[in-house]
């Protein structure tokens, strides 16, 4: 099943918008596994069990894992999550951004080495730095096109020669020959921390699925997100990490993982 379909049933099975990011940082860590790098699958793999029944996808971010060599407990990881919650889409947060043999080992890594059904990428050089992962048939590949973070303003909020913003020539690209020439298959980074835009996202690409961080500790506002982004025909991916991730460093902290989780997902439900 190709990325849009499992989006569209996991999102309809578990009513949910909510993505919960995986960005295990041992730091961070509950009491007991506080610290220790070796444990980052037993840590994710447990946030999965706690909530893998109330959202639409996860998000596993790879540099969490690459910076405490731990690329082989993300594998196992991806094969835990396909095995316990097989209808729910991962999606790796990469942000990959480059072309030719290089973009197309960076394709053979996001869907041979660890088996997403999505993945993030960065398209500022251009379609020939998202058609190395074309011959992946169903995968997901989501464009950044207007983030989350103060410092995004500083190119994609540039006005163009022509008029109009870059991030929304991100978008009509993304929702016109780009996405003909994906088959269908693009979606839009958007972040919640900007509703204004985020609306204007998604009236130029109507039809696109977004992934939207923000929601949570970055404080994005819950029912703004799903009044700018949400239609019949687009799909919206409101994603959490820290907030569900660390909602508790004692005992409880996978109950109150799960807490947040189901906390987020109704208050996303009640904007509809």
């Amino acid at each position: 099943m190709n990325f849009n379909a499992l989006l569209a049933r996991a999102t309809q099975r578990h009513e949910s918008l909510l993505c919960v990011g995986l960005d295990p940082d041992p730091a961070k860590f509950p009491v007991g596994m506080k610290g220790d790098d070796t444990r980052i699958f037993e840590f994710c793999a447990r946030i999965v069990d706690a909530t893998k029944d109330v959202v639409c996808a996860f998000k596993p971010q790879i540099a969490y894992f690459a910076a405490h060599r731990a690329e082989a407990q993300l594998e196992a990881l991806m094969a835990y999550i396909r095995r316990v919650a097989p209808e729910v889409p991962i999606i790796l947060d990469a942000k990959r951004g480059d072309i030719g043999s290089t973009a197309e080992q960076y394709a053979r890594e996001a869907f041979v080495r660890y088996q997403s059904d999505a993945v993030t990428l960065s398209p500022y050089m251009g379609l020939d730095s998202i058609e190395p992962y074309l011959p992946y048939d169903g995968k997901g590949l989501i464009l950044l096109c207007r983030t989350s973070n103060p410092g995004g303003s500083d190119l994609q909020f540039q006005t163009l020669a022509q008029g109009g913003k870059l991030y929304e020539e991100v978008a009509r690209l993304a929702a016109g020959p780009w996405n003909q020439t994906a088959k269908g298959r693009l979606g839009l980074v958007v972040g919640a921390t900007f509703p204004e835009e985020l609306a204007r996202v998604r009236a130029l690409a109507p039809t696109l699925p977004l992934l939207i961080p923000g929601v949570g500790a970055q404080g994005g506002d819950a029912a703004a997100t799903v009044q700018a982004a949400l239609t019949p025909q687009g799909a919206i991916i409101v994603n959490s990490s820290r907030a569900v991730l660390y909602a508790s460093s004692g005992e409880d902290w996978q109950a109150a993982a799960r807490r947040v989780a189901i906390a987020t997902r109704d208050q996303l439900n009640a904007a509809r």
